[in-house]
Formats: structure tokens, sequence, C-alpha cells
């Protein structure tokens, strides 16, 4: 089968996935409104390109964080990536570094955050981590991806109770043994399995308790699960220093906004004071280009990349990327940008229909 756009991944991984590991990667919360219109949002917005200028040279490098990568197109957190591919998170972090972008290793990998490491030492890595009731249990964490090299920490806000995911229900989906077979590699994980019997997410964390975790790290923060400009205007007071619009891909509250519609109120709000990302419903490079024009510094895929491996693992990935990467320069080019800092909400504009 040739691949030539996301779909065709998508496609084949539908085709040879069991039921349950697809309904798991592919599932949304009740009735799936937000997940579908995460894409479906994108179709509402239209380009605006701009001609006779000489786009004979393009370049779509960016910086994150102050990290050079190579586009602003990186690897969301996503867990239990064994389910799509037997080396998982170790494929995804190796093709992440031949990419040269950035990959953020979810608390729920299925490899240890070790053996990532050593799968791709020279990959830019930020870790994403759950506020937990047990705050030495966070500082444990925060210490050994420190201490491991990863250069950013995502909290992820948006569960302070798991979403109501019915295919995962009714397919009785038990992930804990992912984690039990990790553990007996690491022993000292093993609070992460019994603690997923329960919610991964400290239901009582306020923003109070965010000067907890800006005591014990020099890292830099970024909150994901951000949607409105009144918890991005809070953001800004508590000094984070980067925001990540989603809504966990649709599979937490359902009938929240899509992603990219929230993301103009956040931008606005933020008023340039910390870098804004985005994920949720990226399927292409026009895509991409859209989220930019809206004031995204970069994008983070989640599905896609776990197609992408069920397909091929480290070279799925890297395909999955290249493929946006080549749609994405087709894009600038076409629109009139010889790079990503000439973007502009002007490239974009939201059709009535």
């Amino acid at each position: 089968m040739s691949f030539v756009c996301l779909a065709d991944f998508q496609a084949h991984a539908r085709e040879h996935l069991s039921k349950s590991t697809w309904d798991f990667i592919d599932g949304g919360a009740d009735d799936c409104f937000t997940r579908d219109d995460n894409i479906a949002a994108f179709k509402r917005i239209r380009l605006r390109p701009r001609f006779l200028r000489d786009v004979s040279q393009v370049d779509i490098k960016t910086t994150i964080q102050g990290e050079q990568i190579s586009a602003p197109i990186c690897i969301a957190p996503t867990g239990f990536h064994s389910l799509a591919w037997p080396d998982g998170e170790m494929s995804t972090a190796r093709a992440a570094q031949a990419a040269d972008i950035c990959y953020i290793t979810s608390t729920f990998a299925s490899c240890t955050f070790e053996e990532i490491v050593t799968a791709a030492p020279r990959g830019l890595r930020w870790f994403q981590v759950y506020p937990y009731p047990n705050r030495e249990l966070n500082k444990q964490l925060i210490q050994r991806v420190e201490s491991l090299g990863f250069k950013a920490l995502v909290m992820t806000l948006d569960v302070p109770t798991s979403g109501n995911r019915r295919q995962d229900t009714r397919n009785k989906l038990d992930l804990k043994t992912i984690l039990l077979r990790k553990d007996l590699r690491f022993p000292e994980e093993r609070h992460i399995a019994s603690d997923l019997q329960m919610s991964p997410f400290d239901a009582s964390f306020c923003w109070k308790d965010l000067s907890w975790f800006q005591g014990i790290t020099q890292l830099p923060i970024i909150l994901k699960g951000i949607l409105t400009k009144e918890d991005a205007e809070l953001a800004v007071k508590h000094n984070v220093q980067g925001i990540i619009v989603s809504n966990h891909g649709g599979r937490q509250l359902d009938d929240v906004a899509a992603s990219i519609d929230a993301l103009t109120e956040v931008v606005t709000a933020v008023q340039g004071k910390m870098e804004v990302y985005l994920d949720g419903g990226i399927r292409s490079g026009n895509d991409v280009l859209k989220a930019l024009a809206l004031g995204a510094k970069c994008v983070f895929l989640g599905r896609p990349i776990l197609w992408g491996l069920a397909c091929k693992g480290e070279q799925g990935v890297q395909e999955v990327l290249n493929i946006l990467k080549k749609e994405l320069h087709t894009s600038l080019t076409l629109a009139g940008c010889r790079s990503v800092a000439e973007i502009s909400q002007d490239l974009v504009q939201f059709s009535r229909l």
C-alpha cells in the first residue's frame, strides 16, 4: 500500500489493529462530538494566499522554548504505544530524533523513561505529568526526568476524572497489565499502575498549587488543556512558560470547543507573554498553516503518530512527520510565505458555511 497522506495511515491502522486497541486510540468521550469537531473545525477556515512573491526558498524551521526544531510539527503525549507497536515509545522517540522535532513523553508510556532516552539520546524531549495527590510521587518523577535530560514539563490539567469513553467500557479495556509488565523492569513504577485504578489526577489541584511545582524544578512549565481566555489570563498571572490549547483529543469533556476554535481567544489573552501551542485535529499541512496563522507557535500530533507506529513502527512515524513537513512546505509556498515568521492572521478567514 502506498501511503501518501495521513488518512492512508489511519485506514491501514484501523484494518490491522485489534478492535479494542483501535477503539482506545480512536475513541472520544460520550458522543464523540468534540473529537469529530476538532477535524471539522479546520474545514470552516479558508486560506487567503498572496501571489507574485519570491518563494523560491522556503524555510519551515522554528523554535520552541528556545530550542530549534526542523518544523512546527511535534508529538503530543499519548500513552501505551506498545499497543500499536512492540517497541512502543522507543520507536516513537527514534523517529522524533530523526525528524529533529520535540516528543512529549507520557507519564503512561509503556517503556521506561530510561529506555526512551537510551533509544534516542539526542532527541528533544518534554515530559507530560499529572498532578498526583501524593506530591512526593510528583517530585520523584520530575527529578528523574530532569536527570535524564528532559527539557520541559507539560502539566495536563483536564483530567480531574477520566472522561466517559464508552467503547473502552464496552470492551472492558484493561491497561494496567501493560504498566505492570513495565514494573517488572522498573519496580519503582508500581505506583503508576495502582494509581491508574483511580483518577491519575488530583481533583483538588488548583491554581495556587502551581507554585509548589515551580518551586521544585527549573524546567519550563507548559499547561496543557486550556481552552478559555479566563484560564489563559490566570496562566500568565502564575508565570508559566507556555500553553497547549487542547481538549484532550475530545477524550475528556464532550461538547467543548474544537481546539482550533479556542486558539484565537487564548492567543489574544496571553498578549505574547508566553508561547501558545495547539493539539487536536491536525491532519494536513494546510491545518498546520491555519493553526500557525491563528497564533500557534507549534502543533502537536496525537492519533496520527499512533497510526504511523501501528503501520510501520519507527519508519511509519517518520513517514507521517515527513508527509506533514512536505505538505506544510507546499502550503507555505502556495500561500506566498518564505518562512513561518511570515505567517500572519491575514492568511485565514472563517467560512460562513
